[in-house]
């Protein structure tokens, strides 16, 4: 990559970017060079919510769960990414108990408004725990710990047969807005049928709890240092979205989990085109 993608302050962003074409863009018969063209009807994009969870590694530097999603699927197949998905529209629920920054204050640096800001974060927080196992949830003194007694309930939040608010509710829990960190704002380019307005969210795995592979989304799943996960991408051993990659990088750049979450971060929505010459890829923001 000939350049990194960070908003963190004291730090520019490119506004464009090289990486190798088998890293972001699988090949399709239907569109060998692997970018569709800009159709005349551009899809509406939908809201979503991305997690990279973090931890310290040994020897310092940052660890990030990564998840190698299922070749096939509608989205990003076969593409490596952190926990995340669409936004339920019971993610929206108002009686959902809250601990932390409130929605007014996410919707300020999301710039968008207050219920969709409410909804962005119980759908990270409902994603993470439905893809990674890990609950960034609890009381107004204390975080969940040990998650094994809610392995039904995770179940029930991935077939959608409940919703977050009535989850937690019943357990007598609340969403830790307060362990999340608002951290990007991106919409998958124009050219593609299914398109995700997404806000990326950094969190610290909590104490006691593990984060799992153990989601049908997902063929295999683990902890990585950011330069290994982008190493991986450049040697075309994985492939990763543009958002991941940047997010990784950034990520790549901080000595601990606490500097990580310290960090001053501009949030701007950034819609990348691609741009395919040989065997690279030109990844320009915008």
């Amino acid at each position: 990559m000939t350049g990194g993608a960070g908003s963190g302050a004291g730090r520019s962003m490119p506004t464009v970017f090289e990486v190798p074409r088998r890293s972001v863009l699988p090949v399709t018969a239907e569109h060998p060079d692997g970018v569709p063209p800009v159709p005349e009807r551009v899809a509406e994009p939908r809201d979503a919510a991305t997690v990279a969870l973090v931890r310290d590694g040994a020897g310092g530097g940052i660890e990030v769960f990564l998840q190698h999603r299922v070749r096939g699927m509608a989205f990003a197949g076969g593409m490596t990414v952190f926990p995340g998905g669409g936004v339920d529209p019971r993610d929206a629920d108002a009686s959902v108990g809250w601990v932390g920054p409130p929605p007014d204050e996410w919707a300020r640096r999301f710039t968008c408004s207050e219920p969709q800001a409410r909804a962005l974060v119980c759908a990270a927080v409902r994603e993470t725990f439905e893809e990674s196992g890990v609950l960034l949830a609890g009381t107004d003194t204390a975080t969940v710990s040990d998650t094994s007694a809610y392995a039904d309930a995770r179940r029930a939040l991935e077939a959608r047969e409940i919703s977050l608010a009535g989850f937690l509710a019943g357990e007598g829990l609340a969403v830790r807005a307060d362990l999340l960190r608002p951290w990007g704002h991106w919409v998958t380019p124009e050219q593609e049928s299914r398109r995700y307005d997404t806000r990326f969210f950094v969190a610290a795995l909590p104490d006691g709890q593990h984060a799992d592979g153990a989601t049908t989304e997902a063929e295999t799943a683990g902890w990585q240092r950011p330069a290994e996960a982008i190493a991986d991408a450049e040697a075309g051993r994985t492939a990763l979205l543009p958002p991941t990659w940047c997010t990784l990088a950034d990520l790549g750049e901080f000595g601990s989990v606490a500097e990580a979450l310290a960090s001053s971060r501009e949030i701007r929505r950034i819609t990348p085109r691609l741009v395919v010459d040989g065997d690279t890829v030109r990844v320009e923001l915008a």
